[in-house]
This record gives C-alpha cells, sequence and structure tokens, in this order.
C-alpha cells in the first residue's frame, strides 16, 4: 500500500509522522525534487498509490483520472485551492484536510508582522546593515483598532492575541457568530466600515471560489492613509496589483504579505520599502508544522479504513 508524500519539508520537524505510516505498513513515496510537485510529477510518483499526504500540488482531474487506485487526498493545512473537491467527489476519493494545525502559528505569525510594522524593526534592521544609524519614531499597538478580515478559527485566534495586547478588536464575516462575539468583546462590523475605520486589517478569509481578488482596489481605496494591511490567508485574495499602485502612492502606511498568486514572489512588490514579504511560512513553526503533518497522516490512515 503506497501513499504519496507531496510536502518537500514533510518530515522536517520529526519523523513521527512518517514513522505512523511505516508501522501502519504503509509504503512511502516521497517527494524527490525539493519543490512543489508539477501535475505530470504527482501522477509519476503517485501512479500506484492509495493515498496522497498532500501540500498545494495541483490535484485536479487530469491527476484523479491518472491515478487508478487512488482514494484519499490528506491535505497537509487548511486550503483546499488546488484540489478539485467537487471531481474528487464524484470519483470517490475522499479528501480531508487539518484544520487546526495551523491556527495559533499562524495567528502569531500576525501579531509579529503586525508588531514589526507598526515599530519599523525591518527598516532599522535594513539601515544597521547599510550603515546608517536612523531611529524612526513607531507606534503602539495599545489601543488600536484591529480589523479582523474573516473570523474563523485562525481569525478567532488572532483577535485573542490582540486583545491581550491592548487593541480593540472589530471583525468582519459573511457568517457572523454574535453569540461568540459578545461573549468575547469583538463587535461585528460590514465589510466597508470595518476598512474605513481599522488601523490594521488583519485577512483571513479563503478566496473567492472564482479566485477574484476580495479585496481590490475599491476596497483597499477604503483604507485609511495610516492604515496597515496583513495579509497570511491565501494568494489572490488581495489584488497584488491594487496593493501595490496604494504602497507606491504612500495612500496607506505599510503592509505585509505572506501568501502571493504565484509562488515563488517575484513581482513588483518587492520594489517596495514600505511592506514586508515572507515565503507563506504562516504554518512553519516547529510545533505547528508537525501537529499538522501528525494530524494529515492519521486523517489519511482514518480515512482508508472507513473505505476499506
Amino acid at each position: 500500500m503506497k501513499i504519496l508524500i507531496s510536502p518537500s519539508s514533510f518530515g522536517q520537524c520529526g519523523l513521527e509522522p512518517l514513522n505512523i505510516l511505516t508501522d501502519n505498513r504503509y509504503e512511502v513515496i516521497n517527494n524527490p525534487y525539493g519543490r512543489k510537485l508539477t501535475e505530470d510529477e504527482v501522477i509519476e510518483l503517485a501512479s500506484d498509490a492509495i493515498g496522497i499526504v498532500a501540500g498545494v500540488e495541483p490535484l485536479n482531474k487530469n491527476v484523479m483520472d491518472n491515478l487508478p487506485n487512488l482514494k484519499c487526498i490528506s491535505r497537509v493545512g487548511v486550503g483546499m485551492d488546488s484540489v478539485d473537491l467537487n471531481y474528487a467527489k464524484e470519483k470517490g476519493i475522499k479528501v480531508v484536510n487539518t484544520p487546526d494545525g495551523p491556527t495559533r502559528a499562524v495567528a502569531e505569525l500576525t501579531i509579529a508582522l503586525t508588531m514589526d510594522l507598526l515599530r519599523g524593526v525591518y527598516k532599522a534592521n535594513s539601515n544597521i546593515k547599510n550603515h546608517i544609524w536612523k531611529k524612526e519614531i513607531g507606534n503602539l499597538i495599545l489601543e488600536k483598532t484591529v480589523g479582523v478580515f474573516g473570523f474563523g478559527r485562525i481569525g478567532r485566534a488572532t483577535a485573542k492575541l490582540f486583545q491581550g495586547l491592548g487593541a480593540k478588536v472589530v471583525a468582519y464575516d459573511l457568517y457572523p457568530d454574535n453569540d461568540y462575539a459578545k461573549k468575547n468583546n469583538i463587535k461585528f462590523q460590514e465589510k466597508n466600515e470595518l476598512l474605513k475605520s481599522a488601523d490594521v486589517i488583519s485577512v483571513h478569509v479563503p478566496g473567492n471560489e472564482d479566485k477574484s481578488p476580495v479585496l481590490g482596489l475599491d476596497e483597499l481605496s477604503l483604507l485609511k492613509k495610516t492604515a496597515y494591511l496583513i495579509n497570511v490567508s491565501r494568494g489572490g485574495v488581495v489584488d497584488e496589483d491594487a496593493l501595490y499602485t496604494l504602497l507606491r502612492e504612500n495612500r496607506i502606511k505599510g503592509a505585509a504579505v505572506d501568501v502571493f498568486t504565484k509562488e515563488p514572489y517575484d513581482g513588483k512588490l518587492i520594489e517596495l520599502d514600505n511592506i514586508i514579504l515572507t515565503p507563506h511560512l504562516g504554518s512553519y513553526a516547529f510545533e505547528g508544522k508537525l501537529k499538522m503533518e501528525i494530524d494529515a497522516v492519521n486523517n489519511l490512515i482514518n480515512s482508508l479504513a472507513d473505505i476499506d
């Protein structure tokens, strides 16, 4: 019974998830390329596999049609953008993910990026390395209004951390949980109201089904000139061209982006000095990553047992 492990970094935080598979008599096929797999590479490597422990490689109709033994896809992470869920259902392929694993790691990264922007740590570091001794006045997070745009697991965890730092949290969600908000001192706002009022906008939405931006030029133009935007959700949720325009023209104060439409990213946001760019490392905390991998493996084994 063969299982393809597609994420190139799988097992770096510990061998426990791999040992779980081998202890259950599965033969592991590793990603030999050290990067995201292409369609053809998935088909080649998983030709005899009954399961895939998946990253963000394309798992579409073509791939599934060429993997006759495939019974389960177990995603390491939350997002399912790379999986054709409807076709998997039609083929009888079970698809599962790990919604809890990355929650704390992404929330903490959001805080780190926000604090870095507010205090200008990235600028100060760059200045000193370029032999420039320059002190710039930053801002406190205390009593700032943080708009959490998308209030699922990660949005809620992020809100709690911001509240612990003394920020006022407002939130937007398509399906607001008013009972939770009342118990946790969160005020829900309409989308445009939140974008206009928040000092920091932290984006945690899954994105549109058609891949169009949730936050385009019209929405981003509502932000205050002093506002900061943090996107750790999905590439394409924020229109990168629109964000570039606003940052270049200093129509918002700054931004931090961890996810991109095309990865690895080499677009024009790199040209700007009022943005922090990180290489999709939201879940890349040792503890969180290991938990996700263990969860993904256990999900796969349990799903295959149910199918059998």
